[in-house]
């Protein structure tokens, strides 16, 4: 009975969305594209993961969260802190005044590895870290806010706030993470080089793996009763309340889901590019991942794919040949998916192509009627011809 429902949902229009968004990042790229470019795809997969949890805390509970980048980074800096000890044995770092520790501990004059460092030599509390720190620190921070009731433009401000803080603690603390340069100089991952090309054509495939599981969690809990919790809280928050609903605990569970997201999406930039710097946490990177879900649709989960795949081709492309001017061009895209589409390529395609879609399918079936009827009569006719016929036939006459 399972089989036969998820059978008949492959066959759905979502489900074959789904099948064409595989067919992109799995074949079609794959083969069309270098291994230079590919891996520059993946790069921009991995902020779909933060589009996708903004397409759940915004799009369906009304967060708007503007510290996305805060997971995203931590993510992605515990992935980088487990890759920089691996690179950091005391024969590869023999030529420092204290080997055995990163190199920018030993330019800033440490003399041992930080005690929040040591867990990190373990590959599987690394992998627990890159979900469970974000997760916590959402945690927190939803406790802090919601159960206090403090939602919309407010909560906005205080996570932009949270991106500032945590960029500045990270340049300032030099010693501990690199400071603005961050995490560099990324070579091996258990012993397996990420820097070849094969190395980096495996991880796009892992990438998108981990895409679509997320994918595949977001649409769970969107099709459940705690979606349509969601959806309702966003609408009639008081009403949910009244209902008897603790609307906080909702808020907070969809707040680290979007956390958890966005700190796997960071863990596997650290891992495709091969470094994490604070410059992905500020300010400006949270609002630009703001973007590609509002670009794609903050209601539509692939729409969310989508916009991180086309802003962040966009911004390749634009900003090699005018640098200086790609920010203005982003606050001007910015600026006219809220005023010319709110909902988004996602809305466009709800509006103007699904209803074309059904007309063709409509006018498809009308003529398949059509046909099968002109058939039927033909076929009747020809058999009250055969009737009369042998009716008055000379032998039977």
């Amino acid at each position: 009975m399972k089989s036969a429902s998820v059978l008949h949902w492959f066959k759905s229009r979502e489900g074959i969305y789904y099948l064409l968004l595989a067919l992109l990042l799995l074949v079609i790229l794959p083969l069309s594209l270098d291994a230079f470019r590919l891996n520059m795809v993946g790069k921009y997969l991995t902020y779909a993961f933060v589009a996708v949890g903004l397409v759940m805390c915004w799009g369906k509970a009304g967060i708007l969260s503007l510290g996305q980048g805060v997971f995203f980074g931590l993510g992605g800096y515990c992935m980088a802190m487990f890759l920089k000890l691996e690179a950091s044995t005391p024969e590869a770092t023999a030529i420092q005044s204290t080997p055995g520790i990163p190199d920018f501990m030993d330019w800033n004059q440490l003399t041992e590895l930080p005690w929040f460092w040591q867990p990190f030599h373990s590959f599987s509390f690394t992998v627990l870290a890159v979900v469970g720190v974000p997760v916590i620190l959402a945690m927190i921070i939803g406790l802090a806010m919601f159960t206090r009731r403090v939602g919309g433009v407010y909560f906005a401000i205080i996570t932009q706030a949270i991106a500032a803080i945590l960029t500045i603690l990270i340049i300032g603390q030099q010693g501990y993470t690199g400071g603005v340069n961050g995490i560099t100089d990324l070579r091996t991952l258990m012993g397996w080089s990420i820097r070849t090309d094969e190395a980096r054509t495996i991880l796009y495939f892992v990438c998108v793996g981990l895409l679509f599981l997320c994918l595949l969690v977001a649409r769970l809990v969107e099709k459940r009763k705690l979606g349509r919790i969601l959806v309702a809280m966003n609408g009639q928050e008081t009403r949910v309340r009244f209902s008897g609903y603790n609307v906080a605990s909702f808020k907070i569970f969809v707040f680290c889901l979007a956390a958890a997201f966005a700190g796997v999406g960071g863990a596997m930039f650290t891992l495709l590019v091969g470094f994490m710097s604070p410059s992905f946490i500020g300010i400006v990177a949270s609002i630009e991942m703001v973007i590609f879900c509002a670009l794609g649709g903050r209601l539509s989960i692939l729409g969310a794919v989508y916009g991180a795949l086309l802003v962040n081709a966009a911004k390749s492309g634009f900003s090699e040949s005018f640098p200086e001017l790609w920010p203005f061009a982003m606050g001007a895209l910015f600026i006219g998916v809220v005023l010319a589409f709110p909902n988004g390529l996602a809305g466009l395609y709800s509006t103007y192509v699904i209803p074309l879609e059904k007309r063709l399918l409509r006018r498809k079936a009308t003529e398949k009627t059509a046909s099968r009827q002109a058939v039927g009569k033909a076929s009747g006719t020809d058999k009250n011809a055969n009737l009369l016929s042998d009716r008055f036939s000379p032998e039977k006459s």
